[in-house]
């Protein structure tokens, strides 16, 4: 056995909650690759929600799904994903997974971050509509000073979810240089969890 790198192991963790069909979320579309993951874990019977604040990111993500034959059941928003609350009553359908990459885009303008503000409002919005047993996984990049601040916000905020009604993992590499990013996954519990 030998232990999956971050990335990977998001993907993995995903992948045991998505079925084809499921209505799932990329709170940071990025450069595309976990909104066409997403999209491709789905299905045309599912749905994948996508924000991201820069339009360089949206084109990306575009072309991505248009050249894999995946966009007509993604829905793209240019905005911040402070709005997946609103977009989420549009689309009455029960979330099973969401996924969040913290920082800012590679490649673009490093003066562009998301937030703590702004990734604690998304998560209060995602948590309670995520179904019994579905799964939000934070991937959290932190070499720089916002990242830590946010880091800092995110763990401060899932540390106090109940345990009753959450289960909260943290996986990281602890000796390796320049700050590499970690995972932290919050899955809600099914009702037979909480009773155990």
């Amino acid at each position: 056995m030998s232990l999956a790198r971050v990335l990977p192991y998001a993907k993995e963790l995903l992948e045991s909650v998505i079925h084809e069909g499921d209505c799932v979320v990329d709170m940071t579309a990025g450069n595309g690759h976990d909104t066409h993951f997403l999209a491709e874990q789905v299905g045309p019977s599912g749905r994948v929600i996508a924000f991201d604040v820069q339009e360089q990111a949206i084109e990306e993500t575009k072309r991505r799904l248009q050249a894999a034959h995946v966009s007509e059941w993604v829905d793209l928003y240019h905005e911040s994903h402070i709005h997946v609350g609103a977009r989420l009553f549009e689309e009455q359908r029960p979330i099973r997974a969401g996924v969040f990459n913290l920082g800012y885009l590679p490649g673009s303008d490093k003066s562009v971050t998301t937030t703590g503000e702004e990734t604690l409002e998304a998560l209060g919005a995602l948590l309670p509509v995520l179904v019994p047993g579905g799964l939000i996984v934070l991937v959290i990049y932190h070499g720089h000073i916002e990242g830590r601040k946010e880091r800092d916000a995110v763990l401060d905020y899932v540390s106090l979810l109940s345990q009753q009604d959450y289960a909260v993992l943290q996986y990281r590499f602890l000796n390796q240089q320049n700050n590499p990013p970690f995972i932290v996954a919050i899955e809600k519990k099914l009702k037979k969890q909480i009773n155990d």
